[in-house]
């Protein structure tokens, strides 16, 4: 693992990180009008790459594209409504059960051996997050269901761009988000829009360019470095998520939530280490 793929990573995980923070600040919006302003941004950007590159952004698999544009959506919009409902930190550490599913759909979908020591960091993972939702009552079923949920999804999608690895561009992968995103989220927006005033126009855009960069950034590190190794960086997301949650939003936890957090974080780094 090299500098330079150490530094990508952390560069990402604070884009991430500044990404979450935002769509929190804009709670009073609906989560589907982030997203759409999101995806506007993203299309822009990934579609202008595209062409100056000359590649051509429907890529070859059209319909394993559409499903991981359709699985993404899904988890982002979820993910964004816990975001903004939730703690910050009890969110971001939800949907870091993303690589666990990922991999327990890999079973099914590429075909990936789980080795049985796997299990139990699953178990320990899932585990934690019925600590988190047992001992901080602001943390209810239904948001635990979405946040769950929104990993699930996300785990789909991981799987599809893993079948899509060898034939498409990333950037093409990236471009079909917004591509399947925006006209559902514009047709949510025309019956359930809320002006947004003053600093929430600036901070819809931050919305877009943070996860943009956070993209490009977490990209490059996959590519410079192993990924099982490079991924666990990652984690350190959970630290700006407590601080910016404490210093931002007034929020603090008791022992127990912290003792499930770190049981998440342990089964997942464990489980991505193993593999």
């Amino acid at each position: 693992m090299n500098r330079k793929s150490i530094q990508y990573m952390l560069l990402a995980s604070v884009f991430f990180a500044l990404m979450n923070v935002s769509v929190k600040y804009v709670s009073h919006l609906p989560a589907v009008q982030i997203i759409f302003f999101r995806s506007i941004i993203t299309f822009i950007l990934s579609l202008s790459y595209l062409k100056a590159a000359k590649i051509n952004p429907l890529g070859n698999n059209k319909k394993l594209l559409l499903l991981r544009g359709g699985a993404g959506a899904v988890s982002l919009t979820l993910y964004f409504i816990t975001l903004q409902e939730i703690p910050l930190a009890t969110a971001v550490t939800i949907q870091y059960l993303s690589p666990i599913f990922t991999t327990i759909l890999g079973i099914f979908i590429v075909k990936e051996k789980v080795k049985p020591i796997q299990w139990l960091f699953f178990a320990m993972a899932f585990g934690g997050v019925l600590i988190i939702e047992g001992f901080d009552p602001r943390m209810s079923l239904f948001y635990l269901f979405l946040g769950i949920t929104s990993a699930l999804f996300s785990g789909i999608a991981y799987n599809v761009i893993r079948k899509l690895n060898t034939t498409e561009n990333p950037m093409v992968i990236v471009f079909y988000f917004p591509l399947v995103t925006t006209p559902f989220a514009l047709i949510y927006c025309l019956f359930n829009w809320v002006q947004p005033v003053g600093w929430d126009w600036l901070v819809l855009l931050f919305v877009g360019v943070m996860t943009q960069f956070a993209q490009f950034f977490m990209t490059k590190a996959y590519q410079s470095a192993n990924l099982s190794k490079i991924s666990t960086i990652n984690y350190i997301g959970i630290i700006y998520a407590l601080g910016f949650g404490f210093f931002l939003f007034g929020e603090s936890f008791n022992f127990m939530t912290y003792i499930g957090m770190a049981l998440v974080l342990t089964g997942v780094v464990l489980n991505v280490i193993k593999k």
